[in-house]
């Protein structure tokens, strides 16, 4: 231990942050390179890393965001990019890097949160963090009557420059994608997603002003996300891209329920929440996977 050093928000530091690429892609198999150089690594995301040398050891990064409650701003924190290299495993690192983001941000925070894998569900309460039920939605879904052709709606390239900056600027500008249960200032982790996840799901719908990044399959259509910065009727947007033969659309967020009939299924996403200055978690919601780190 006494031959690691701490540092913390060094992306632009060439050699650290190489480090800190090269052992995210080995644990996780995530790639950050792109995504750095797009321009999307900003202020919000900051690592906090025991480094030997120029090579990052262990990390704990720090993601600053709001969440948006029954219309309420809350300051969050949501914690990511746990990783420690193999040789230095079950040392305290991780936790000794956890104790110092909870020094840092003592009382600076509403809710501070993550999603563990199954391999750590013990370790993260040890840290005042509790596991909270998610849970997802769907509806079952028959086309208007009143339904025309598909018009208007363009797929988006992310290879393109100017669709990357489209993407950017409405994602920056955005409405959280819910009152009931949203975020806000997420839009680096949701260029990651554009980038890396999503980039062959995106489409502009350019009468409504909407990009709405959503999969179909057989009778099913995945609902990811959905951009825009003025108020919606999400019956409207589901009318214009649902195929003649959905049956059933599921929500990857927690959708306002304005004019749609859904319902929830207990979801584990593995998340942890810790509670601050008298905040309570609200149930039966689903944190929009967009903004996950």
């Amino acid at each position: 231990m006494q031959e690691l050093t701490f540092v913390k928000d060094y992306k632009n530091n060439e050699a650290l942050r190489k480090s800190f690429f090269e052992l995210a892609a080995s644990t996780f198999g995530i790639h950050f390179e792109t995504w750095y150089r797009k321009g999307f690594w900003n202020d919000q995301y900051i690592p906090f890393s025991f480094i030997k040398g120029d090579t990052i050891i262990a990390n704990v990064s720090v993601n600053m965001l709001s969440l948006i409650i029954n219309s309420e701003k809350k300051k969050a924190i949501q914690i990511g990019t746990v990783m420690t290299h193999p040789d230095y495993r079950k040392q305290g690192l991780s936790a000794s890097l956890m104790n110092k983001v909870l020094e840092e941000y003592e009382d600076q925070y509403d809710f501070m949160y993550l999603f563990a894998n199954d391999t750590v569900l013990d370790f993260y309460p040890r840290f005042g963090f509790k596991p909270v039920e998610e849970h997802l939605f769907s509806m079952d879904f028959t086309p208007s009557p009143s339904r025309g052709p598909h018009t208007g709606i363009r797929k988006l390239n992310v290879n393109e420059a100017d669709d990357l900056r489209f993407l950017y600027k409405l994602a920056s500008e955005r409405l959280p994608v819910s009152q009931r249960f949203g975020t806000d200032c997420t839009d680096g982790i949701f260029m990651f997603y554009c980038l890396n996840v999503f980039s062959d799901d995106m489409y502009y719908l350019e009468n409504e002003d909407v990009i709405a990044i959503y999969k179909k399959e057989n009778n099913q259509m995945d609902v990811f996300d959905l951009i825009h910065t003025k108020e919606i009727n999400i019956q409207d947007i589901l009318d214009k891209i649902a195929g003649s033969d959905t049956e059933k659309i599921t929500f990857h967020f927690t959708p306002d329920d304005k004019g749609i009939d859904v319902k929830s299924s207990i979801y584990d996403g593995g998340l942890f929440v810790r509670e601050n200055g008298g905040n309570i978690y609200p149930l039966h919601v689903k944190h929009p996977i967009t903004s996950i780190a």
